[in-house]
């Protein structure tokens, strides 16, 4: 007998899924207890085996296990195709791989053959069919003809008509392409295939066929006491298949499950009236990667989306990167206080001029980097990873965090990728944070119990404790929040949101050092909300269920590093002033301290001087800086801009060219001077030149008297 089949009726072993407390979250038999006895001939009516036939091997009746004719029909057509068009496995053959899978290889396809012709020595027809229609998958996580049509119509077998048994015998070709749940118009191509089989066959007339056609198809309600369902369908996605009758312990925990989900819907259903229709969420341990809690849909019964996972849907997350490029920043040696203009600025592309604008309309002039970050500025974000690397570098940061979905080249995305100009699974994005969270080792999401999987450094410990610290200061995002906002706890939780143009998506993301939280607010078709952002939608969601974890498990925060020191600095300098002042100290690693002022940073009434830069923005409405600054009457008023070259402009080295005559000519609309950590730079009669070597290089350009800057990324390749 082959391995699998000791009975024809034989049911698979049963599934018990268990949270981390060992509650049950799903414990089946492959007839989920629908029907516990062996499939009978009474079980299976006429219109299930002619239907079952007519769709997967029409020859059953009359072969001895394998069928020559398709055999041969499905090698025809590899040796002309060179792939397979069609297959060749008999019903006997199936269920011989349904016993016993194995690797997908020629010598497989000999042994399932075997199989297959011995077992018609020992079984029936009857039995082997009944044998594969008790084992066969109907999608859904439907093992068996039983549970397909208890699941899709809420019958027994024997109750089923022509049109819903072959609405069933269409499933299995590709249960997931032609889940009728979510794919309805593809089943029902299906269905009608096989139904048009039949006629040409002759096992059914032209009025059977027209009355079976023509029948409407009702799938019955997705059952709604199903306990973490999408959890669950992950389960099966990423894990292989428990031993039999072996308990499964899994990363979620089920009370925090159905919290979550209660806390998910009760928030959508405020948000109704503003065309705010599907949420999600993920909850993550950071010390393992495990999933504690996972609500892909508000409904899992609703039949047009509730079976949509959204934590695994492709989304634009708004600025949620920009945490990221930041942290770029800082491991270049920039601080949490350096300045950074918000004013209005044209970046020079490949594919045109890219004017970034903040998200209120407004600009703030000399910011840090703290308060940038905090208040989510969109300008600032751009001009920083500009200044650090450009796309390119962002990009494969978040491809390392495993932001797998950005599977374009980074000039697709360019400066906008920081401002969400791409997608990201919420699934995805939790993990980057709590990559974070974990002060840089990264670790991949799991929903199974058992030892952690040795994490990776990505990141560098001190510079992710301080963009935490940022993340996590109230004060810092005051200016565009304010104080009281659902971002804001009675403990310390680093917290970012995001939205998306036209508010089709927002997010909140928030973490301990124990916890990550994600949450996404939106509609699955891509349609807008109405003013939903992701203080809004998203950040209440993600409040409420970090208080239940803080006041249920308890959360903490991190120590100060011990090389981390609290220094007084302007903040319209971000140096270390001559005299006190008041204001809150910043953090700075004892590597990469503040500068002191120098006389040239304030006028002799101790006002501070701005570069020409801010000129436009100095006389506009937007200047609230008073009596505080004055503009440096000793710069231009016109902002330096590098004509040549273009940001991200890649460079081809002629093979047949001497190596020291390819250069470059540096120029800029005003008199500069150039440097570059990378480049030999040397004077020339149109300026200043470049020699071209292999690689990434930044060059930077400086006003005369340092009031203004610039810089820029290219790349050289040998052609």
């Amino acid at each position: 007998m082959p391995d699998g089949l000791n009975d024809p009726a034989s049911t698979q072993p049963h599934e018990d899924l268990r949270d981390r407390h060992g509650s049950p979250i799903r414990t089946t038999s492959a007839t989920n207890g629908f029907i516990t006895r062996p499939l009978a001939e009474s079980d299976v009516p006429a219109s299930v085996v002619l239907t079952t036939l007519a769709a997967e091997d029409a020859r059953f009746r009359r072969h001895p296990g394998i069928d020559p004719l398709a055999t041969v029909r499905a090698a025809t057509q590899w040796i002309r195709h060179r792939r397979i068009v069609s297959g060749a496995s008999t019903i006997t053959q199936q269920l011989v791989k349904l016993g016993h899978p194995r690797p997908r290889t020629l010598r497989t396809k000999l042994i399932e053959a075997t199989l297959a012709l011995r077992l018609e020595t020992l079984w029936d027809k009857d039995q082997i069919l009944r044998a594969y229609l008790g084992r066969i998958d109907y999608g859904n996580r439907c093992a068996g003809l039983p549970q397909a049509a208890f699941h899709y119509f809420n019958k027994s077998p024997s109750e089923l008509d022509l049109a819903e048994a072959a609405f069933l015998a269409g499933l299995p070709q590709a249960p997931s392409r032609l889940n009728p749940r979510l794919r309805p118009e593809r089943a029902k191509a299906r269905q009608e295939w096989i139904l048009r089989r039949c006629l040409e066959l002759g096992w059914i007339d032209d009025d059977a066929f027209d009355s079976a056609r023509n029948r409407r198809i009702v799938l019955a309600p997705v059952r709604s006491d199903l306990r973490a369902p999408h959890f669950v369908d992950f389960v099966h996605a990423t894990t292989p298949q428990p031993s039999p009758g072996g308990r499964h312990l899994t990363t979620l925990d089920l009370a925090l499950q159905e919290h979550a989900e209660h806390v998910l819907r009760r928030h959508l259903a405020a948000l109704r009236d503003r065309h705010a229709g599907q949420a999600a969420l993920v909850v993550l341990d950071n010390a393992s990667g495990g999933i504690l809690a996972m609500v892909g849909s508000p409904d899992w019964s609703d039949p047009r989306h509730g079976q949509v996972n959204g934590t695994l849907a492709r989304r634009s997350p708004g600025s949620a990167l920009k945490p990221f490029t930041y942290l770029l920043a800082l491991t270049d040696g920039a601080t949490a206080a350096d300045v950074i203009p918000d004013i209005p600025t044209s970046f020079p592309t490949a594919t045109g001029v890219f004017e970034p604008t903040n998200y209120e309309r407004h600009f703030r002039g000399p910011v840090s980097l703290r308060e940038a970050l905090a208040n989510s500025l969109n300008i600032p974000a751009v001009r920083t990873l500009h200044d650090h690397g450009g796309p390119n570098r962002l990009c494969q940061l978040l491809l390392s965090l495993g932001l797998e979905t950005l599977d374009r080249p980074a000039s697709h995305y360019g400066l906008g990728l920081t401002l969400g100009d791409a997608e990201v699974r919420l699934l995805d994005l939790a993990n980057a944070y709590a990559t974070l969270a974990r002060l840089g080792i990264h670790r991949p999401v799991t929903p199974s119990l058992g030892p952690p999987t040795p994490g990776t450094r990505i990141l560098p410990a001190d510079e992710c404790w301080l963009v935490a610290d940022i993340l996590s200061d109230p004060a810092a995002r005051a200016d565009s929040f304010g104080l009281v906002t659902p971002l804001r706890l009675p403990f310390r939780v680093a917290a970012k949101t995001g939205t998306s143009s036209a508010f089709r998506d927002n997010w909140a993301i928030g973490f301990t050092p124990e916890f990550t939280v994600a949450v996404w607010v939106g509609n699955f078709d891509g349609s807008p909300m109405t003013d939903v952002s992701g203080v809004s939608g998203a950040a209440p969601i993600l409040h409420e269920v970090f208080t239940h974890l803080h006041q249920t498990v308890g959360t903490t925060w991190y120590p100060t590093p011990a090389h981390l020191v609290r220094i007084p600095v302007d903040p319209l300098t971000g140096r270390r002033p001559r005299a006190p002042i008041s204001g809150r100290p910043e953090a700075f690693l004892r590597n990469h301290l503040p500068a002191d002022e120098s006389p040239v940073d304030r006028s002799p009434s101790g006002q501070v001087i701005l570069p020409g830069d801010y000129a436009a923005w100095f006389d506009s409405a937007d200047n609230r800086l008073g009596s505080r600054a004055v503009l440096d009457p000793g710069s231009s008023r016109v902002r330096l801009r590098i004509l040549q070259p273009q940001p991200e402009t890649v460079y081809l080295l002629d093979p047949d060219q001497p190596l020291d005559s390819q250069r470059l000519l540096l120029q800029a609309n005003v008199p500069c001077h150039w440097s570059s950590p990378s480049l030999e730079l040397a004077p020339c009669p149109g300026g200043t030149e470049a020699l071209l070597r292999p690689g990434r290089h930044l060059l930077h350009a400086t006003s005369p008297d340092h009031s203004r800057s610039n810089s820029v990324w290219i790349e050289v390749r040998p052609l």
